[in-house]
């Protein structure tokens, strides 16, 4: 209507008759913004009593935001303490190793051993600093934590064949029952999409496939438990993107179980209607420093030979060489990249580790004690 309007207005003195005629157009066609009063909050009390309302709880987060998996902690610690028959389900393990993260919830394993068998920093690898408070606060109260993801290589292996292009091995965590992907959904994927710049003919619907397994499966996993547990109640984290309008997991799990749910995102999101239950208003909250040796390795054959040594920290102080290969750390076994970061995820600037390397200039290998730096913030 815009357009004809404007092909109309070809007299100078008719401009500004046509003008006001586009502006009063374009304002009817123009839909009325929503408003929210931002000064209206629940406290928390008031809002963990209505989710305790419902079966299933989504906390919706950013990976690496530190303040949203405190409010994921708070949740839980507040709907645990009107009904201890709570679960947790977690994007961040995948579904073989649901045994493994049994074993650390009921008190079995070491938290090391824990990352070690679930191979956290293999499938997840985020600063595992920014969990452990809820999976501490799981094993105190033996609550049950279902591994959700399916494995690793699956959607990679969707994204990049489709799902008519599986093997039967990788078949075997396929999801039993993908729904279809509606508009909104592709058109939200559309995006993310956009960031891999492929020009293959199936590429987006591959990448599409990708996201309905990943969800899909998620979901399955919730349900599977659920179903298997009818007085269980469970809170479900997983990234915004798994949950926001809810046609990531959790209609896919409505739709299997009939479960009332509700979500909740943590502030940092674009704000539209509908995207959510509840918004949790927080500012953004850092991790204090990790100690750091400041080196960055290349596994050939089993070995973890040293690349690069960051000038000014523990490693360079402590005389390490570009080629040194090391051995261990306080006594376990290198044979990775995991393992550095399984020996050193909790440790600090300042704490001391004994690390064995060999190197060129040595006949055997040796075990120096290296006192950890804060990561340097220069080149």
């Amino acid at each position: 209507m815009t357009n004809r309007l404007l092909r109309s207005c070809y007299l100078p003195v008719l401009l500004l008759v046509c003008i006001g005629w586009v502006v009063q157009a374009i304002a009817q066609e123009r839909v009325a913004p929503d408003a929210v009063d931002l000064d209206t909050t629940l406290s928390l009390d008031r809002l963990t009593s209505q989710l305790a309302t419902k079966r299933v709880v989504f906390v919706g987060e950013t990976h690496d935001r530190y303040d949203h998996h405190l409010n994921q902690l708070e949740i839980i610690k507040r709907l645990h303490h009107l009904d201890p028959n709570l679960a947790i389900g977690v994007e961040y393990f995948q579904q073989p190793f649901q045994a493994q993260v049994d074993d650390y919830i009921e008190g079995r394993t070491t938290e090391k051993e824990f990352l070690r068998a679930t191979e956290y920093f293999v499938g997840w690898g985020y600063d595992y600093r920014l969990y452990a408070p809820i999976f501490r606060f799981a094993r105190e109260q033996r609550i049950p934590v279902r591994a959700l993801n399916v494995p690793i290589g699956l959607a990679s292996a969707v994204a990049k064949s489709g799902i008519a292009g599986l093997s039967a091995g990788q078949r075997t965590y396929l999801p039993k029952e993908i729904g279809p992907a509606d508009e909104a959904y592709k058109s939200r994927l559309r995006e993310a999409f956009a960031e891999h710049k492929t020009t293959k003919p199936d590429a987006f619907d591959h990448f599409v496939e990708a996201q309905l397994v990943w969800d899909e499966g998620m979901a399955e996993s919730a349900a599977t438990y659920l179903t298997g547990h009818p007085g269980r109640k469970m809170v479900i984290l997983a990234g915004a993107g798994h949950v926001v309008f809810g046609t990531g997991i959790p209609k896919r799990l409505e739709r299997r179980t009939n479960a009332t749910y509700a979500i909740v995102l943590n502030s940092g999101e674009d704000l539209e209607p509908h995207m959510a239950d509840y918004l949790l208003l927080t500012k953004k909250q850092e991790l204090p420093p990790a100690g750091v040796l400041g080196i960055s390795l290349d596994v050939n054959g089993g070995e973890a030979q040293i690349r690069s040594v960051n000038r000014g920290e523990a490693a360079e102080k402590a005389g390490l060489h570009k080629g040194d290969v090391v051995l261990e750390i306080d006594g376990q076994k290198v044979n990775k990249i995991a393992d550095v970061r399984v020996a050193l995820w909790d440790k600090k600037p300042g704490d001391h580790v004994q690390v064995t390397v060999r190197s060129k200039r040595a006949k055997s290998p040796r075990t120096l004690d290296i006192e950890l730096t804060a990561p340097s913030k220069g080149p």
